[in-house]
């Protein structure tokens, strides 16, 4: 949605205005973010970058710019994967500007517009709803009508492609999922985060991950549906309701170690001090002592590893995949060539602004066209339906799989 305002020093926000201003004016301008931009690199224009974008924000927060649709598009480009952020000298809070020139474009809307821009957003951010959509995606491609779309070329309409890729990507993983409780003595070792996606994009990884646990002689608790991190809305304008989300997980899993499939949940949920130490699932798996008498049967198979810009630039990185695949015998296992440095994916980026995430999508998969992997695996799943969607699209027998899937896969069954 492109969003135009006033003069945001009007804005009853003019608090969170000047806060603004001073976060933007940390930016020396220097420019060694650039190369590290994906938008930037594609599009080759400075009000596509980080310094640039920020140079926009001070002129509307300032006054001296007005919010017209040209610049607003320049500033919703942006991915939010934070490749600036991790690589600035001056430790500039890129996404903290971001997120916060958002909230106040948001509050600047007219009432009737809010009212839809949150109603799309609060369908994207409920897993009842998700679940529902992934219930629909499942019969959209077992029913043949993804097929049939293509057929009629009803793909190819900009405002039906970006649904169809997803919907089409998702319904051959979507998976319901019960809660679990599992059985024994005193309260079970932790909470398994499904959030608003759990249903709709990990269902397979669910089962893979509780298949996985039972071996380790873990037991994890789902509470089924969950409810969304909060990151779909912060990242959208919506922070007080981010907040409202973050608590709702607060109240459901407080107090209780907390396991997350999803990097860019656990990111968003490690912002609150009560769930400050959520795991991500590789390395909560990768932490624990392994019984000798666990068995892997040999896969020799070549795998990539895509690293989601959550995972690289908010949880540190992703060693832990690599030391987790290494315990299975015989699996090749490499990085995933970066491209410009994002898969374009990027939450609700996709759907937002599909030509240039598929564009940054094809920049990725050029090389993997070349030299092509038997699996591609990725911790976070709005990067996973991008892939396999690009994927399939380019004709390509490659599997798209959260790293424990691989994990499970090979495990020689139980005693």
């Amino acid at each position: 949605m492109k969003i135009s305002t006033g003069d945001p020093r009007s804005l009853p926000q003019a608090d969170a205005t000047r806060e603004l201003l001073q976060l933007a004016d940390q930016c020396v301008k220097c420019g060694l973010c650039l190369p590290h931009c994906p938008t930037f690199q594609l599009a080759r224009q400075e009000a596509d970058s980080p310094r640039g974008r920020i140079a926009l924000i001070q002129g509307w927060a300032g006054g001296d710019l007005a919010m017209t649709p040209t610049l607003a598009a320049h500033l919703d480009g942006c991915l939010g994967c934070l490749n600036c952020q991790r690589v600035c000298p001056s430790e500039v809070a890129y996404g903290h500007i971001a997120d916060q020139a958002k909230a106040l474009r948001i509050a600047a809307l007219p009432a009737p517009r809010r009212s839809v821009n949150r109603l799309a957003l609060g369908v994207l951010s409920s897993a009842r709803l998700m679940g529902r959509f992934a219930w629909l995606s499942r019969l959209y491609r077992r029913l043949g009508l993804a097929r049939l779309t293509e057929l009629m070329r009803l793909d190819r309409i900009p405002a039906l492609r970006p649904y169809h890729r997803i919907a089409t990507a998702m319904g051959a993983v979507a998976r319901p999922i019960a809660p679990h409780n599992p059985e024994g003595p005193g309260e079970s070792d932790g909470d398994l985060f499904l959030g608003c996606m759990g249903s709709a994009a990990e269902g397979r990884a669910v089962e893979a991950t509780l298949k996985v646990a039972a071996r380790l002689n873990l037991r994890l608790r789902i509470v089924s549906p969950d409810t969304c991190c909060g990151a779909m809305l912060r990242h959208n304008g919506w922070p007080e309701q981010a907040d409202a989300q973050r608590e709702a997980c607060v109240r459901i899993h407080g107090n209780r170690p907390l396991v997350g499939l999803a990097s860019a949940c656990v990111a968003e949920l490690r912002g609150d001090p009560a769930l400050c130490d959520t795991r991500e699932l590789c390395a909560f798996l990768d932490g624990l002592e392994w019984p000798e008498s666990l068995r892997m049967r040999p896969d020799r198979r070549r795998v990539l590893v895509h690293e989601p810009c959550s995972h690289r630039n908010q949880l540190g990185g992703n060693a832990a995949v690599y030391r987790l695949l290494g315990r299975i015998p015989g699996l090749a296992v490499a990085p995933m060539p970066p491209g410009q440095g994002c898969c374009g994916a990027a939450g609700t980026y996709l759907l937002q602004h599909p030509v240039m995430a598929e564009a940054l999508l094809a920049d990725l998969l050029a090389p993997v066209r070349l030299d092509t992997p038997d699996v591609i695996v990725t911790t976070n799943p709005g990067c996973a339906l991008h892939l396999a969607a690009g994927v399939r699209e380019a004709g390509l027998d490659i599997a798209v799989l959260h790293p424990v899937e691989l994990i499970a896969a090979v495990l020689d069954p139980a005693p």
